[in-house]
């Protein structure tokens, strides 16, 4: 299984995960866009994606933005399109009055609940097929892969282990 890619020295599991993200990416925005309800504002995957942070309850803004990563001129955008659909009403913080609460209408929880659950249907599809160990390498590839991004931030290094046949264990390098 020693398969090495020819071109920039990244191995052909980089390649063909570089391949597929934007595919699969691309796939997940198409879908999310064919679930998304009728509202008087236009909805997006941003908007999906701050309404499964406010899934589990009231955040504020700031939260909220540091949960996305996203800067909270953006996110208070975002919020104000989730209020204009209908979806989220926005409180005053009684401890800190110059911040705001933003959570989940009771009244629209239903249809949020069916959007998101609509929109990663195709993801629930997959990982339902997929064993419980399968499932798990799975999420910890991911959550690693989010953490490199964090750690790494903006690093444009070659793929670890480009240099080594894949499969190979890489060395671990400690502090």
């Amino acid at each position: 299984m020693a398969e090495q890619a020819g071109t920039g020295g990244h191995s052909a599991i980089c390649l063909r995960l570089m391949r597929v993200f934007p595919r699969v990416m691309r796939g997940m925005r198409r879908y999310q866009d064919q679930t998304t309800p009728q509202t008087p504002a236009a909805l997006g995957p941003r908007h999906v994606a701050a309404l499964e942070q406010l899934r589990d309850g009231a955040l504020t803004v700031g939260t909220l933005a540091a949960r996305l990563g996203l800067t909270l001129s953006t996110v208070s955008g975002v919020v104000t399109g989730l209020d204009r659909a209908g979806f989220v009403e926005r409180s005053r913080d009684q401890d800190d009055r110059r911040r705001t609460i933003v959570q989940i209408k009771p009244e629209a929880r239903t249809a949020v609940e069916q959007w998101l659950d609509g929109a990663a249907a195709p993801l629930a599809r997959v990982l339902d097929r997929l064993a419980d160990d399968e499932r798990a390498a799975f999420l910890k590839a991911m959550d690693m892969l989010e953490a490199e991004f964090h750690a790494s931030d903006g690093d444009a290094s070659p793929c670890p282990g480009a240099s080594e046949p894949i499969g190979r264990p890489q060395p671990t390098v400690t502090d």
